[in-house]
């Protein structure tokens, strides 16, 4: 463990092609000091998602001072803010972050202990680096905004369509949904992505390239109670109004980018939630804890083997190099499950 008083970081100063070698680079910082509530993590794995490359394509307003990007972390609690109640110092955690700080992409990482949660014991620290943005996004998504209560009682027959159900939030909100025990209905356009999200949970699978109401209606199925979209919701708007339940719940983690017609849906009292698992940090809401408390409780989920990590591939050690080409990958569009570097 470095006990100096900097870090190793990967970070950028103005958005570039990734094939430029300065569009993230090597970095040496001040290790930083917590006050508050906030925790010191010595960082030992962390996971890319979509939302690293957004917001490295949105650029840097202060070009001169390094942007330090990551939101998904698995290590091992270094020091504690004065403050703190949650976490001691040794403590093996996992949690997401807060993007309007900087990110995990560096060898120690500041992060408010109401939002981080006890790392999987079950789990190497990769493998937990890959669930905590996926848990929170599905978990908020399914359970939260759409309301989709937890007892399989209530929810016999009823059905969910997950637009996107093998990339990383797909992953988890496949397997959280069997377990809430709805028929889940995965989109998926290759063989691989078609047999991973079976293999988390599936009960079908049909094509996101292709009309969704006569796949639908192949497998039986005229409408479905939810959808909750994980991919381009504009491209997908008419087709999730056309086959959504009169008074169904259509979730999407994907703003618009144009305006939505939201008379498609008024007829049939449909209602529409976004969800976004930043806003609680991002706003200090005052149920900032809840992150805290469902991280635990997927924890205990996992440790009980009923929820799987969803790494599928790992790089080392974490320097610019290997995050670029991670961010390469995320680019491509065809990730199945999540993308780990471990080790500075």
């Amino acid at each position: 463990m470095n006990s100096t008083q900097t870090m190793k970081a990967v970070g950028f100063y103005r958005t570039l092609p990734l094939s430029d070698p300065e569009s993230l680079v090597d970095l040496e910082l001040k290790k930083p000091v917590p006050t508050g509530r906030d925790l010191l993590v010595a960082v030992k794995a962390i996971s890319v998602n979509p939302a690293d490359v957004k917001r490295r394509g949105m650029g840097n307003p202060h070009p001169e001072t390094a942007k330090i990007l990551g939101w998904d972390t698995a290590g091992i609690v270094e020091q504690v803010g004065p403050d703190c109640t949650l976490f001691k110092p040794g403590d093996e955690v996992y949690y997401a972050g807060d993007v309007d700080r900087p990110g995990s992409n560096s060898e120690f990482h500041l992060v408010d202990e109401r939002i981080v949660g006890r790392k999987p014991q079950s789990l190497s620290f990769a493998e937990a680096a890959a669930m905590p943005l996926t848990v929170l996004t599905a978990w908020e998504g399914l359970y939260q905004r759409l309301a989709i209560r937890s007892d399989k009682e209530e929810n016999e027959g009823k059905t969910i369509l997950i637009i996107g159900a093998s990339g990383g939030v797909g992953s988890v909100a496949t397997q959280l949904a069997k377990l809430a025990g709805l028929t889940v209905i995965g989109t998926a356009s290759r063989a691989e992505s078609s047999a991973w999200a079976q293999e988390h949970g599936a009960d079908f699978i049909i094509n996101h390239r292709k009309a969704f109401a006569p796949q639908l209606r192949e497998i039986g199925f005229e409408t479905v109670d939810y959808i909750f979209c994980l991919n381009d919701t504009a491209q997908y708007w008419e087709q999730m109004a056309e086959v959504i339940v009169p008074q169904g719940k259509i979730g999407s983690i994907v703003p618009a980018g144009r305006p939505l017609n939201m008379d498609l849906i008024f007829s049939k009292s449909v209602s529409l939630h976004w969800e976004l698992m930043f806003t609680r940090p991002k706003f200090q809401t005052e149920d900032m804890l809840e992150q805290h408390r469902i991280l635990n409780v997927a924890a205990g989920l996992i440790d009980a083997g009923q929820l799987k990590t969803t790494m599928t591939q790992r790089l080392e050690p974490i320097h610019a190099a290997n995050l670029r080409l991670a961010h390469e990958k995320v680019v491509a569009g065809d990730m199945i499950g999540k993308l780990v570097l471990e080790h500075f």
